[in-house]
């Protein structure tokens, strides 16, 4: 239990009782008769709802009925809930254009928002309640700072969409842009394919960032246990908010606080999960920056050490043939994690919002059933190790992050066709500039040089559209949507804008990229390497006012989580 506020008699009212006692609240009071309170609510514990409701994207269009649950659940256990609302933006959407720039950025907006309405209304518990990418993470690192009893639900997963008895995803209709720039497929068949692989409300349906990270949060204990394995329009999804509701009134009775939880060896637990199910390396980045908030020293390198002795198990789309609603059918994530615990892969003891350990949590569960292909056994993994592997070199002195699953080979030497947005080498990948050999080096898209550091799922999918999966890479400082597949490696810091190698790199240098080794290499003799460095320039900042300004100020490197408050330390 936290240290932090033992306080006797009124602890369930740690922090509202603020707002609420004496006669100099009668004005706090008063404006709580106004939105439905009865004077004996004052005398009960006051949980904030975050919802991240928005009809701006699937992913997050039935969140406000999940509130609704969710404060059914807390009135329940004899608390009040607030709901109120904090911003999402749609990956899906923007991909591709100026407006993902605003992508990353929006964990941190949600994260202050949280953070402030929290802070401020004296809330005793929280509840927060996402669907897309960066709602996860963002509603965590509120949490985090915040250090009182809460809980995370995840809105769930999307149903597949399908075409020609297929299913079909986002991922889906990127890569059919691809295949119709090849001319394997007519254009007829695109706007089918876009027109039926939506279906409705939930959230990306493969192992794609949204997916990874509801299940991360899980592992480290901060959602009940299945949160990130059910359907999003689903009996399931209703009853895990209802007791998400009622078993923050217990933390909060307890004085469980989300720094008991939120610990080294929970992020390794959760580290070793991201590994099982082939998660996006979008992790990285969360991972860190959750971490960050928490106060926990957790290092890109963790990462590879976890990773040496965490198998990939799950055949989950990008990289492998299930979606996440096959996931769902099987039983989801405990059976999954009770293998690895009981093969000594994660922390048994780390504390739940269960209240309980994980082991505890652990205890009653079935393996999946036999004859299900979906997760293998330890003794036959995809992968031995993880496949998001730290590299490092004279190109990403600071680190980079690849994502490998063993289908893409270990080692890849090319040339440089080098592009200086995701724009411009969008347009060359489509009319067939790109070709087999190349590396393709995408740069200024870092946190400060994008800013936002884009996703770059469009010049992905269009690579495995056009058929040269295997037969090119692609470099850049900025990052990869969970969707992405491929050679390809992301997150090099330091980045272009800073005045990292990236940034001299010219097209028909060799770049030579060797897995096993953690490696990444600009082979250009060193003098060439310091004429072009003293001839370098930084390039003018994109935005010198509004919210994009503020973040390029204020961002760390991505090998730090590109947190905002660093430099606050």
């Amino acid at each position: 239990m936290s240290e932090k506020n033992k306080s006797g008699k009124s602890g369930h009212r740690r922090y509202s009782k603020l707002v609420t006692e004496t006669n100099a609240r009668a004005a706090s009071r008063g404006m709580l008769y106004g939105v439905g309170f009865k004077k004996g609510d004052f005398q009960k514990s006051q949980v904030g709802i975050a919802s991240t409701w928005g009809t701006v994207t699937p992913c997050n269009m039935h969140i406000n009925d999940l509130a609704l649950h969710a404060a059914r659940g807390v009135r329940k256990a004899k608390g009040m809930p607030l709901i109120f609302g904090t911003i999402t933006v749609s990956d899906g959407i923007s991909m591709g254009t100026e407006g993902m720039k605003y992508s990353l950025v929006s964990r941190e907006v949600i994260a202050d928002s949280i953070e402030t309405v929290v802070g401020c209304q004296s809330y005793d518990g929280l509840v927060t309640i996402g669907g897309c990418d960066k709602n996860m993470p963002g509603c965590l690192i509120a949490i985090a700072r915040l250090n009182r009893p809460a809980i995370f639900v995840y809105g769930g997963t999307i149903l597949p969409g399908k075409h020609k008895g297929q299913d079909v995803d986002i991922v889906s209709i990127f890569e059919a842009v691809g295949k119709e720039a090849a001319g394997k497929i007519t254009q007829t068949e695109l706007e089918e394919i876009e027109s039926c692989a939506i279906p409705g409300a939930g959230s990306c349906g493969g192992m794609y960032t949204a997916n990874t990270m509801a299940s991360a949060i899980e592992a480290l204990g901060m959602s009940l246990p299945n949160s990130s394995a059910q359907e999003a329009v689903s009996e399931e999804k209703v009853r895990d908010c209802v007791e998400a509701g009622e078993a923050v009134l217990r933390l909060i009775e307890d004085n469980i606080c989300p720094h008991d939880i939120l610990t080294l060896e929970a992020f390794e637990n959760a580290i070793t999960v991201v590994m099982a199910l082939g998660g996006s390396t979008n992790a990285v980045l969360h991972l860190l920056a959750m971490a960050h908030a928490a106060n926990v020293k957790l290092e890109l390198d963790d990462f590879l050490r976890v990773g040496e002795k965490a198998p990939v198990l799950a055949d989950l789309k990008p990289s492998g043939k299930y979606l996440m609603s096959n996931f769902v059918k099987i039983g989801g994530l405990p059976p999954l994690m009770k293998m690895l615990l009981d093969a000594g892969l994660l922390h048994g003891d780390c504390l739940t919002v269960t209240g309980k350990t994980v082991a505890e949590n652990l205890s009653g569960v079935k393996p999946y059933m036999e004859g299900q292909d979906i997760v293998r056994s330890l003794a036959d993994p995809i992968k031995k190790s993880g496949h998001l592997v730290i590299l490092r070199g004279n190109l990403a002195s600071e680190g980079a992050v690849a994502k490998i699953s063993g289908k893409e080979g270990e080692y890849f030497k090319g040339t440089a066709r080098v592009f200086n947005s995701e724009e411009e080498a969008l347009a060359r990948i489509l009319d067939g500039t790109v070709v087999k050999g190349d590396v393709i080096v995408i740069r200024y898209e870092g946190p400060k040089g994008g800013p936002g550091m884009r996703e770059m799922l469009s010049p992905t999918s269009a690579i495995m559209g056009r058929g040269l999966g295997q037969d090119v890479a692609l470099i850049t400082d900025g990052r990869f949507s969970g969707g992405s597949h491929g050679f390809v490696i992301g997150h090099i810091t330091p980045e272009a804008q800073e005045g990292g190698l990236l940034a001299i790199v010219e097209n028909g240098d060799s770049i030579t990229i060797d897995i096993l080794n953690r490696k990444i290499d600009l082979e250009v003799p060193a003098e060439e390497v310091k004429k072009r460095q003293a001839n370098w320039k930084r390039p003018e900042a994109r935005y010198t006012r509004g919210v994009l300004a503020k973040y390029a100020k204020t961002v760390s490197s991505a090998s730090l989580g590109a947190v905002t408050d660093l430099q606050l330390n």
